[in-house]
């Protein structure tokens, strides 16, 4: 239970935290700061201004950042749909919440609304909320997906795909899948069938493998881009993430 709930890293942080700052806390005593320091983390307030590392450390802190992210900057959709930022733009949002936060997340997520490159297209404040929340919270599954991919596009049997595993924190460049060769990507059966062993054996966050397997039921073939896009607007994937652009 406390390596599910990641308690050690919690108390890792929290005596960190402690030392750092232990002239200031020896006023109003240790265990005043244990309460807060701990409460903050139920409530999700934790992450505000740390660093990147330790905000993509637990499923816990990365579902505490995007609701923050989308309590903070909500406001920019409400418009009329008006509001319309370039990739640049939501990056500096949040870097505001993180600041040492990576482009490379935010131009995946980008890529997920608009496909190709042109970082410099606009996009609305909920087209950029579905894609990153789902890039971010389960960048590893991501990661993992995109090889599974290109061996499927390199015409190898199911059985012999290699789900590859991913270091927590270590967001590897890797070249966007090319979906222009086929045109018509992958087999959408044999893909669903990788999907569901890695998501039986990963170790990181996974979109419920039921979620997953039900989006993939009506597809014959997709490519790489298009199954992103449908993850992004699954309604069911965003309520397991528990935040959605039209939740409250």
């Amino acid at each position: 239970f406390a390596a599910q709930r990641h308690v050690l890293t919690y108390m890792e942080d929290a005596v960190s935290q402690l030392l750092e700052n232990r002239e200031d806390i020896s006023q109003y005593g240790i265990a005043r700061f244990f309460t807060e320091y701990f409460n903050s983390v139920r409530q999700g307030t934790h992450i505000l201004f740390r660093e990147f590392s330790f905000v993509q450390a637990t499923p816990h802190n990365r579902a505490s950042f995007l609701r923050t992210f989308w309590r903070c900057f909500r406001t920019v959709g409400k418009n009329g749909g008006k509001d319309l930022l370039t990739a640049q733009e939501y990056h500096c949002l949040l870097q505001l919440l993180c600041p040492d936060f990576p482009m490379e997340l935010t131009q995946k997520a980008a890529r997920i609304v608009l496909v190709d490159d042109a970082m410099d297209c606009l996009m609305s404040f909920s087209d950029f909320l579905f894609a990153f929340q789902i890039q971010f919270y389960y960048s590893e599954f991501l990661e993992s997906v995109a090889a599974i991919y290109q061996d499927l596009l390199a015409g190898k049997n199911p059985n012999t795909v290699i789900v590859p595993t991913s270091s927590s924190g270590q967001h590897r460049q890797r070249q966007p899948p090319n979906d222009c060769s086929p045109l018509n990507g992958v087999e959408a059966s044999l893909f669903c069938q990788c999907l569901e062993s890695l998501c039986d054996r990963s170790k990181y966050s996974c979109p419920p493998a039921a979620l997953v397997k039900e989006m993939l039921s009506s597809a014959q073939r997709l490519t790489f881009y298009g199954f992103l896009m449908a993850l992004a607007k699954d309604q069911g994937i965003n309520r397991a993430l528990g935040k959605s652009p039209v939740s409250g």
